[in-house]
């Protein structure tokens, strides 16, 4: 039996790094789409969860909590907190918005 050629040992080593990139390549693409529908499942829990926000005073503490939806809440300079956040800081004596009233709409009155 002969010995192969040096194009033919080069041309099966060619075929073998070609297959290696597509795998890498659908390696790649299966982890985009990974990527892509964790974005898309973090974007649609950010829609779907009630942002509730707190206004801040002008230094930037902490001054009122308001519910979801609250039209008050838009006229200061405000963060947006969880539902767990706004409770603690209702217990931690910010005050309630008097309009949408968070405190009792969490239970806590």
């Amino acid at each position: 039996m002969s010995e192969p050629s040096r194009l033919a040992m080069l041309q099966f080593a060619r075929r073998i790094a070609v297959q290696q990139v597509e795998q890498i390549d659908r390696w790649i693409a299966a982890e985009e789409q990974r990527e892509a529908d964790r974005a898309a499942g973090a974007a649609q829990r950010a829609t779907a969860e009630p942002q509730w926000t707190i206004g801040l005073t002008q230094d930037g503490r902490p001054e009122e909590v308001h519910a979801p939806g609250c039209s008050m809440a838009g006229q200061r300079q405000q963060r947006t907190v969880t539902v767990d956040q706004a409770r603690e800081a209702l217990g931690q004596g910010v005050a309630a918005c008097g309009f949408c009233r968070p405190d009792t709409e969490l239970g806590l009155l």
